[in-house]
């Protein structure tokens, strides 16, 4: 605590006016919670207050806060070694990482190379110098409504708001954006529609921009998310993957997957692009793998892997020990409790439940998801996205009534809870929430 924090305040306050004079105001959060424990899907403030967790660390604790088994392989790895980088030398945890991610993917990619990082924006990164390397072409196809992260490379692919962007000048150059097909909010004034009737408008677009902005020669690769995460977890229509491969292999481009958020059975599959009929040339990943800790990395199809040249890429701590321990046992941990299955399971239910108050509820506006990947669009009577500020005290009345939710998209509550969530609690936790909603 430090000197001028009065002694008088509660736990949490203290924690807040400290937070205060030393973090940057560019670290944002979603709510004034100081969080101090969690077990399983609930976390406890440092006042001892207990919330369901419906965020799960931003789609990360895939199986819960702090699962014994996972924290048993973090404490085994600490008191064995913490910490060699990865440019020095060799450990088994990073090859174990690598094996386990490969023994989750299809052909090509089960048989493929990868690098172990940081984060998913790293990933990012990674993924598209990779492209641009292996082709030797300086082009990147992205979309409109995508996040892709911060970094200036990532950045550059990232076309969910302009406020990511802002006083922004010098970001990776060869970025041409595309709208993402949102069939809920049609770019091309469509109306709204179900992914499956969409318009294709958008296989147009892609094509236009080919034929008149980039040369299909120069094009190194198609980035993007299986479904628009921060974009307000658009699920696009059917064959969109598929179109995209079918450019790639037209063009010699490669597909690059941003799994981040899609990653590791959060939509009731391994991976975001599985049932498309379409595997990425690449694929990026993070949050969910690393078991609560930090972990990113890439895989490429084997060609891609043995070709990049020795030092290309790196980093001193990614692929981590402790990381690495923490993200084989997580996927352990998922196939021994069924949790594909479960996040198929809960996620219908959470979507039958919030379709079912939407009825009476007309603060409820379209709800879509696939698996534990959930969005419900929270609108004014006139149908039109809830402002900021009224969004804001929305999750704010709901954090106090004791369930934690995030945001997405223009105004959606993001649901991404663990994957073994049960149904009961996923009632309990909307009974509070629809609770809130009904107050507002």
């Amino acid at each position: 605590m430090t000197n001028d924090t009065p002694p008088s305040l509660s736990a949490a306050a203290q924690l807040l006016a400290r937070d205060k004079a030393a973090v940057s105001t560019a670290v944002g959060r979603y709510n004034e919670i100081v969080f101090a424990r969690g077990e399983g899907s609930y976390v406890y403030d440092v006042d001892g207050k207990r919330y369901v967790d419906l965020a799960a660390g931003i789609a990360t604790n895939a199986v819960g806060h702090c699962h014994p088994r996972v924290v048993e392989a973090i404490v085994d790895q600490a008191k064995t070694l913490l910490h060699a980088g990865t440019p020095v030398g060799y450990t088994g945890p990073y090859v174990e990482m690598l094996e386990a991610l490969k023994s989750t993917l299809p052909a090509p990619l089960s048989n493929g190379k990868g690098m172990l990082l940081n984060s998913g924006g790293e990933a990012v990164e990674a993924a598209l110098k990779m492209a641009r390397t292996m082709t030797k072409r300086p082009m990147v196809l992205a979309f409109t409504g995508s996040f892709h992260g911060r970094p200036q490379g990532a950045l550059a692919a990232t076309g969910s708001s302009s406020n990511y962007r802002k006083g922004m000048s010098a970001l990776l150059t060869g970025v041409t954006h595309v709208p993402y097909p949102d069939c809920g909010s049609c770019a091309f004034g469509h109306g709204p529609r179900a992914p499956e009737n969409c318009c294709g408008v958008w296989k147009n677009m892609i094509q236009m921009t080919l034929d008149k902005l980039v040369h299909p020669d120069d094009l190194a690769a198609i980035i993007v998310e299986p479904i628009a995460g921060e974009g307000g977890y658009i699920v696009p229509p059917p064959d969109f993957l598929k179109t995209l491969r079918e450019f790639c292999d037209k063009t010699g481009a490669l597909l690059i997957s941003d799994e981040v958020q899609t990653g590791l059975g959060r939509t009731g599959n391994w991976w975001g692009f599985e049932g498309s009929g379409a595997v990425p040339d690449i694929i990026a990943f993070g949050k969910a793998v690393g078991g609560g800790l930090p972990l990113g990395g890439i895989m490429a199809t084997k060609p891609l892997g043995e070709r990049w040249p020795s030092g290309s890429h790196g980093s001193t701590f990614g692929g981590n020990p402790v990381s690495c321990r923490a993200g084989v046992e997580t996927i352990r941990v998922m196939r021994d409790e069924n949790l594909l299955a479960n996040a198929t399971a809960m996620g219908a239910h959470l979507v039958a439940r919030l379709e079912a108050e939407r009825a009476t509820q007309p603060m409820i506006g379209a709800v879509r998801g696939k698996g534990l990947m959930v969005a419900a669009d929270l609108v004014t009577p006139e149908g039109k996205p809830l402002d900021p500020k009224a969004f804001k005290k929305v999750l704010a009345d709901i954090a106090a009534n004791g369930v934690i939710l995030t945001k997405c998209g223009a105004a959606s509550l993001r649901f991404a809870p663990a994957l073994n969530i049960t149904r009961e609690l996923i009632d309990d936790a909307l009974g509070q929430v629809f609770d809130v909603l009904a107050e507002q």
